[in-house]
């Protein structure tokens, strides 16, 4: 109890001072590329390494860096955000719940970084989000969305929401799918205990969405969602 005590104590403290540094990057490049390399990567980094949490990482041949891409992640713990910023290793703007982003500091120095908050429940300023992906991925940006909306409770993969395959759809952007595997064991869904462990986070292969129109949305998020727990079920 005191250990995570003092490990919430110490990411609480990592994060404003790493708040701070990221809000001074962003004077000095708009584009938020040097806040997600310089600041948000190294954050992440230092609080796993010092939570004692090991990442295995498998399909890094299928990144391609200067590829403009749509990396959709299963979301099973807090901890998915620290791996992906961690050892994903391209330029990416997260798209997350817009609750993070009205946490005083952190959250300017999320919008610093050009991360986009979406508000769930409501449909027009989701639209507005997905568009401001849209422009991202135009910039050259690779997009990070979890498509369940919400961290899963027994770490199975729920239904996706169709914000992430509409932008895919009409940004032509390929999808590549992401699962990480054991992040639940790490800090549970409304939980604050972090505990020492291990996760893994599989790079599957891209998803071409050329060729399917709106109607075919349904089918591309049914093939997406069964590519994606194959790949987390799967061994190696």
């Amino acid at each position: 109890m005191i250990k995570s005590a003092l490990l919430d104590a110490f990411i609480a403290i990592h994060t404003i001072i790493f708040c701070v540094w990221g809000l001074i990057l962003s004077l000095f490049d708009k584009s938020g590329k040097l806040v997600h390399t310089h600041c948000a990567a190294p954050w992440a980094k230092t609080i796993l390494y010092v939570c004692g949490i090991k990442v295995t990482v498998a399909g890094l041949d299928h990144v391609d860096k200067l590829a403009a891409r749509i990396y959709l992640s299963n979301h099973q713990s807090a901890f998915d955000i620290f791996a992906l910023l961690a050892f994903l290793p391209v330029h990416f703007k997260f798209v997350l719940k817009e609750e993070l982003m009205r946490i005083p500091l952190f959250g300017a120095t999320m919008r610093g970084a050009g991360y986009i908050g979406i508000a769930r429940d409501d449909a027009r300023s989701a639209l507005k989000s997905m568009q401001q992906a849209a422009d991202k991925l135009r910039n050259g940006a690779s997009v990070v969305i979890f498509p369940e909306g919400t961290r899963s409770e027994d770490g199975r993969i729920q239904a996706f929401m169709p914000g992430a395959f509409h932008l895919a759809i009409r940004s032509g952007c390929d999808i590549v799918p992401v699962t990480i595997d054991g992040s639940r064991k790490i800090m549970s869904k409304g939980s604050l205990r972090i505990n020492k462990s291990a996760c893994t986070m599989k790079i599957g292969g891209p998803i071409p969405v050329k060729g399917y129109s709106k109607k075919e949305m349904g089918r591309l998020m049914e093939e997406t969602r069964e590519t994606m727990i194959r790949q987390i079920s799967s061994v190696g």
